[in-house]
């Protein structure tokens, strides 16, 4: 079971949260240390206490690693067990009181308005599935929200008529997005012409896969770096950079900072701060780039 909790972990890291490679496998190798070391111990990792990972911090100082080694894996093991905390996985969290330096965090990867206008122009919008596709990219850059959000979506999340979602997301936690007017278009031509001849007729599913049932993030991670391919955009991309994309041209447009946190669903702003040095980030080099003294 362990080592089930780790791989939805990674893959929530991957698809989600669109960490990059080598800061995959980094988590990776320390989780699994950590599990190797509970197996020895005989313990779960729902039942990891306190005291358990003062013992794991010795057990790594017996092995004589770094300082800074000890420091990267408590911090891994910290994150883990928020994410098990927030999916319902774990009652406790074991590292409330655990002391761990801070790790930097790296600046998201966006794309420019250019490059998801020619994303959300990629889907054929001349067969069936080219429209649920489109419905579901615009939909995820007008709101902003996770892929398990997105294929989460049920009919009675959606108001069409006045032109907002409501989105159940981490912590259970319930919070109302605008769709705007092209998202909205698009849905409900979707639901209107394609969704009836999907859907199984008892279920509620907004956004189903050619087999009826709702579509995994797993599909829609394919999908997405598929139609990137051939709008000849480059850059990694996942679902989450369209999250990242969606709140930093919000704020670059002028939004305020608390009106994207309620539409992320960020429970802390500092957490949708880091959007804040993006911009800024892409001001200087536009000042660098443009400026006769840059």
């Amino acid at each position: 079971m362990s080592h089930a909790y780790i791989d939805s972990y990674i893959e929530y890291l991957a698809v989600e949260r669109s960490a990059p490679e080598n800061t995959i496998a980094a988590y990776e190798n320390d989780l699994n240390d950590f599990a190797s070391w509970l197996d020895d111990h005989q313990l779960l990792i729902e039942h990891v206490q306190g005291n358990d990972l003062a013992l794991y911090t010795s057990h790594c100082t017996r092995r004589k690693l770094k300082a800074t080694s000890i420091g990267r894996r408590l911090s891994t093991i910290r994150q883990f067990y928020r994410f098990l905390l927030e999916e319902g996985l774990v009652g406790v969290d074991p590292t409330r009181d655990l002391s761990v330096p801070r790790r930097g965090k790296y600046l998201p990867e966006i794309l420019s308005r250019d490059e998801v206008d020619r994303l959300l122009a990629a889907p054929d919008v001349s067969v069936p599935f080219g429209i649920r596709d489109k419905a579901m990219l615009e939909l995820l850059y007008a709101t902003g929200l996770r892929v398990t959000e997105l294929v989460g979506l049920k009919m009675p999340n959606l108001n069409l008529h006045v032109g907002y979602l409501i989105c159940r997301g981490k912590g259970d936690k319930e919070r109302l997005v605008p769709m705007g007017e092209a998202a909205r278009r698009w849905v409900e031509e979707y639901i209107n012409m394609v969704r009836p001849s999907l859907v199984k007729s008892s279920s509620d599913v907004l956004f189903c896969s050619n087999r009826g049932s709702a579509m995994t993030r797993q599909n829609f991670w394919y999908m997405i770096k598929r139609y990137a391919l051939k709008a000849g955009i480059l850059k990694t991309i996942s679902p989450h950079v369209l999250r990242h994309s969606f709140a930093t041209h919000l704020l670059t447009g002028g939004a305020d900072l608390r009106s994207v946190q309620m539409m992320l669903g960020h429970a802390d702003i500092s957490t949708t701060q880091i959007y804040t040095h993006v911009t800024v980030k892409r001001l200087k080099e536009v000042h660098e780039q443009y400026h006769p003294r840059g």
